[in-house]
């Protein structure tokens, strides 16, 4: 079993900045790519921004420039910078892992935190 917690949420005022954090744990083998997906009521989730094992990123268009994804492999942590944020990226966010796990060896799976809400007020 995989477990992703996310910290970092929280009300931040237009131009704030927040660092959202999540870091993995349980049987895992191997992290592929991690990234971060955010939700709004009645819309699909979206990506935000996500990070491949090897350190190739993609972002979505309404956040480029404006955040950085990074992660430290050594603490199974992937991580989201969010700079100069606005009102319309009030969401929950959603951390996202694929991950080899040491009692299936062959199969990569997808697992998800449980979200943290990201509230910014104008």
């Amino acid at each position: 079993q995989v477990q992703l917690v996310e910290l970092g949420g929280g009300l931040v005022q237009a131009g704030g900045s927040l660092r959202l954090s999540c870091a993995a744990s349980g049987n895992i083998f191997s992290l592929g790519s991690m990234g971060w997906y955010r939700q709004v009521p009645g819309s699909q989730r979206e990506l935000v921004a996500r990070m491949t094992s090897d350190g190739n990123t993609n972002y979505a268009d309404s956040v480029k420039g404006r955040c950085t994804i990074s992660r430290d492999d050594a603490k199974n942590t992937v991580y989201l910078q969010m700079n100069s944020l606005k009102p319309e990226d009030t969401a929950v966010y959603y951390c996202n892992a694929r991950v080899v796990t040491t009692t299936a060896r062959n199969v990569e799976y997808i697992y998800w935190g449980q979200g943290t809400q990201v509230t910014v007020s104008s």
